[in-house]
């Protein structure tokens, strides 16, 4: 069936956040005392943020999400960018009459400055954020949402992202799926999850939207 909607995850999937979060993850770990291994950091992204906190320390994990939010906004352009593709990709599917929408467990805030900094900001009407659902994914209900606001059928709607949650939800909404391979949890660990496409790079999305 022919894709009309694409819901795109933001952080992995469209901008490279990867050096920015882990750092943001060892700053915090720093701070209280705490160690893990850079698999275990790599682990901790993707859920939503006090998810992964409160199962680390419950009484703390308000204080550390403050601290991890502090740090990563005040160095997010020092080393945030688009993924290869992406701007010329996002632009071709906005001429292509695609609706478009950002899903993301993120705040906000750091969404806002990342789609600013990048220019994917022109691109999207409608973005879904933490703060606009009362679940992150794996539920569906930001992608719910993101499809009410574009009036999208789920039969003919793609979710893009680089992580199992992402795929999840996708399952969960109904909407077919993609998988980055550029993700840093591999493509193997993708395709697990049973994704309808895995692509390795941007531009595969117009020969699907074409197909």
């Amino acid at each position: 069936m022919k894709i009309e909607s694409i819901l795109f995850d933001l952080d992995g999937t469209l901008i490279n956040t990867n050096e920015l979060i882990i750092e943001s993850f060892k700053y915090t770990f720093d701070k209280y005392g705490l160690n893990f291994t850079l698999e275990e950091i790599k682990s901790f992204n993707g859920p939503p943020l006090f998810e992964t906190f409160n199962k680390i320390d419950p009484e703390k994990a308000e204080e550390m999400m403050a601290v991890y939010r502090e740090h990563n906004l005040s160095h997010h352009d020092d080393y945030v960018t688009a993924f290869p593709n992406v701007i010329e990709t996002i632009a071709a599917l906005k001429n292509a009459d695609i609706n478009l929408a950002i899903v993301t467990n993120k705040m906000g805030k750091g969404v806002k400055m990342g789609l600013d900094l990048t220019g994917l900001d022109q691109y999207f009407d409608t973005v879904i954020t933490l703060g606009d659902v009362k679940h992150g994914k794996p539920h569906p209900e930001p992608l719910i949402k993101a499809m009410q606001l574009l009036n999208a059928n789920p039969k003919t709607t793609l979710m893009v992202g680089d992580n199992y949650h992402d795929i999840e939800a996708g399952h969960r909404a109904g909407v077919m799926t993609a998988g980055v391979s550029w993700s840093h949890k591999g493509r193997a660990f993708l395709e697990s999850y049973r994704p309808t496409y895995i692509i390795d790079d941007m531009k595969e999305l117009l020969e699907i939207i074409g197909g």
